[in-house]
């Protein structure tokens, strides 16, 4: 099997596409069976579910600094999260919606700005939870990526039996 870019599928040994997997459903949207349909009604769920834990945990982390008499600190702890929430939720639904190839300015910047995504993976997990209401998150993309890939590979397959045939019917005649 190969891979030709980051975002498209893999191929078999006839060179035909294999639909990409996405994290939790697998090759499932392919063809939205039940399993697809099962997973797209838990998948939110879970999401919301640690969306809500992460957020309960954080509410104990600045409730522990404000028990410790940092009044102002906890104001500015609570902007501070909210801002990092903020930003980790817009980076998370443009990776879901355009791709990570999309990103660009501060977005983009894996290293330099990896606490502020840790700090929040709140906002990037009610962004998973939004899109998860949609569709399978990422689904559209890899979607849209399989069917031009699959398109083209028909239309390769086409012209290939076509050549062939005008070579047997050149060899008969």
């Amino acid at each position: 099997m190969s891979t030709t870019s980051a975002t498209s599928a893999t191929t078999t040994a006839d060179g035909a596409p294999v639909p990409p997997p996405i994290r939790w459903f697998g090759t499932t949207w392919v063809d939205r069976g039940t399993a697809y349909w099962l997973r797209r009604a838990l998948v939110p769920l879970g999401a919301l579910a640690a969306t809500a834990a992460g957020a309960f945990a954080l509410r104990l982390g600045v409730s522990g600094v404000r028990i410790s008499g940092a009044a102002p600190l906890t104001l500015l702890l609570t902007l501070a999260l909210g801002l990092c929430s903020a930003m980790a939720g817009l980076r998370n639904w443009k990776i879901l919606t355009e791709g990570k190839e999309s990103l660009t300015g501060w977005a983009a910047e894996e290293k330099q700005l990896a606490g502020v995504w840790l700090v929040g993976f709140v906002g990037a997990l009610a962004v998973y939870f939004a899109r998860s209401l949609v569709e399978a998150p990422g689904e559209g993309l890899k979607r849209a990526a399989y069917d031009q890939e699959r398109a083209t590979w028909h239309r390769r397959r086409a012209a290939r039996a076509e050549r062939e045939a005008r070579r047997a019917a050149r060899r008969r005649a």
